[in-house]
């Protein structure tokens, strides 16, 4: 076996291995791309028609008023057009690991002024956000420990009324370090990875 092969196998396998240790979010339609909407314009529909989403009616704009996205080129506003019960809420349920930590971040901004303000709850998580301003995205970004193998994120409007509280590019990732024995699919190809780069330096000795 050359070098440059083996090389290129322990090339693959890191690769491999990077795939495995990716963490990909597990919020469905976080970033609210799902629904087709025309630039400058916006659309409102009931949640069941926003793949990931369930609760109250869901307004997603694209681009108006000047408004950009963060992530993409959607962004839905909370409290959203049509009728509503009680509080404007959405929420999303997803698997997770007891005691395992998570980092929920997402973006944030208020359409007229700070008097907007509502609620993001999560698993031992609960916080009011009332710091926002119509001028600009702010970021949030905080951890939690799932206590159940299935969990809920939900926001939560504090104001009536249909104006009010954006929210784009909603993430939940598993942190790094806390589960840290690797997978057995992962273990497997870093053995690969590490006796075909020993075989390679015996073959450059020889």
């Amino acid at each position: 076996m050359s070098f440059a092969l083996v090389r290129s196998v322990v090339g693959a396998a890191v690769l491999a291995i990077a795939s495995f240790s990716s963490q990909a979010s597990l919020i469905v339609n976080g970033d609210f791309e799902a629904n087709p909407i025309n630039p400058n314009s916006w659309t409102w529909m009931p949640s069941s028609q926003v793949p990931g989403w369930q609760g109250s009616n869901i307004e997603i704009w694209n681009l108006m008023n000047g408004v950009q996205a963060v992530t993409g080129n959607h962004f839905i506003e909370l409290n959203a057009h049509g009728s509503n019960q009680g509080a404007w809420s959405i929420f999303q349920s997803f698997a997770t690991d007891i005691g395992q930590s998570y980092e929920l971040s997402f973006y944030y901004r208020a359409r007229n002024g700070s008097n907007e303000q509502f609620e993001v709850t999560v698993a031992d998580l609960s916080q009011t956000l009332n710091d926002h301003t119509n001028r600009g995205w702010s970021f949030f970004s905080s951890s939690f420990v799932a206590t159940d193998t299935n969990t809920t994120l939900r926001f939560t409007s504090h104001n009536s009324g249909t104006i009010g509280n954006f929210l784009d590019g909603v993430s939940v990732v598993a942190q790094q370090g806390v589960a840290a024995v690797p997978a057995p699919a992962t273990m497997g190809v870093m053995a690969l990875g590490l006796l075909l780069l020993g075989a390679g330096r015996r073959f450059t000795h020889r």
